[in-house]
């Protein structure tokens, strides 16, 4: 981690709450990270695991309508030009995209889990006009358990919280492999019902 990311991250955390969920609004640093620190926090009992989950929701919600809204009223042009300030890229977005067309809104909860298409899901969405309460809710059931398992691991790591990308990849691959898996048989059912209504 260079000192500068480093220095952002204990300027954040000194904000207590307000810092996780600002380092999630903002997404500088990858959210795993500003999460597993705040799980080292709770285990220093500078803060509660409770407050920690709510504000790393809060903060991770607010960051998704960030990019609903972009993808709603700026749309794919937009994205475009100035994606890579995001640091979106076009793959990203071309990934998001085809995802969103092919398995619904659907995919807003389960992409969650999933790398490369995690964040990027959130545009499709608002260019689609995705329905925004409907967006959120699904947001927040996917963001909950995913806040909730990093900052489990940070407290967990204690100290060695910045071994997080190490230690987290023996959850995150499954979970992703299990996403992957929810939306095809999502898809397959769809397909399925489908055929019956011709």
């Amino acid at each position: 981690m260079s000192s500068i990311v480093s220095s952002l991250l204990n300027w954040l955390m000194d904000l207590g709450y307000l810092g996780i969920a600002l380092g999630l609004m903002v997404e500088i640093i990858p959210s795993e990270i500003v999460l597993a620190y705040g799980g080292y926090m709770v285990s220093q009992g500078s803060i509660t695991i409770i407050g920690a989950v709510i504000a790393g929701t809060i903060g991770g919600v607010i960051a998704q309508w960030f990019l609903y809204w972009i993808g709603y009223w700026g749309g794919r042009p937009f994205l475009e030009k100035y994606g890579k300030f995001l640091l979106i890229r076009k793959h990203h977005l071309d990934m998001a995209e085809r995802w969103f067309q092919k398995y619904g809104a659907g995919v807003v909860l389960t992409a969650r889990f999933i790398p490369v298409v995690r964040h990027a899901i959130s545009i499709p969405a608002g260019i689609a006009r995705m329905s925004f309460a409907r967006f959120t809710m699904l947001t927040t059931v996917a963001i909950v358990p995913w806040s909730i398992l990093f900052i489990y691991l940070g407290i967990k790591l204690g100290s060695h919280w910045r071994d997080i990308g190490d230690v987290a990849s023996k959850y995150t691959q499954p979970i992703a492999i299990v996403a992957i898996l929810v939306i095809v048989v999502y898809l397959i059912i769809a397909v399925r019902k489908k055929k019956k209504l011709r």
